[in-house]
């Protein structure tokens, strides 16, 4: 099996540098890989078709709950 190196992209909306912390995205073959910048060694791998779908669900707000303040009481 043949090893190519994995080039791992930010948003261009990331701080830069060690110190923020966000999603980096990189694709091996038909496999989409992602990770935290702080914790590189932990790698969630999805399809194209499976990231579309969360990235579009998060566009039309299904996720919004998952932000909201737990109820005081």
């Amino acid at each position: 099996m043949e090893h190519t190196e994995i080039h791992w992209q930010k948003s261009s909306h990331s701080s830069g540098g060690d110190e923020g912390q966000c999603i980096e995205i990189a694709t091996e073959g038909d496999t989409v890989l992602l990770r935290e910048s702080d914790t590189p060694g932990t790698v969630v791998t999805t399809t194209p078709e499976k990231l579309r779908a969360f990235l579009l669900g998060i566009k039309a707000g299904e996720f919004d709950h998952f932000t909201e303040a737990p109820p005081e009481g």
